[in-house]
């Protein structure tokens, strides 16, 4: 099987469902992706403020232009 980065789309639903809470397990079975591969797309890639909490989480925008930056 080939490697193949989560796009854009993935990563805006994987938002979605994040601010929807629901269950990483689902998420993974809707975009059809395996579940280690969101739970390290969003440990890699979650935003975290000690002086702005309410700005914590998970931008998939952000993600994406992180991913293209690794691998340019």
């Amino acid at each position: 099987m080939a490697h193949r980065e989560l796009n854009l789309r993935e990563r805006r639903a994987i938002e979605d469902m994040l601010n929807a809470a629901i269950p990483v397990r689902e998420i993974a079975a809707e975009i059809g992706r395996h579940v280690s591969t969101i739970y390290r797309d969003i440990k890699r890639n979650g935003y975290t403020d000690t002086e702005l909490p309410e700005l914590n989480g998970y931008y998939g925008v952000v993600a994406q232009r992180t991913a293209t930056q690794r691998w340019a």
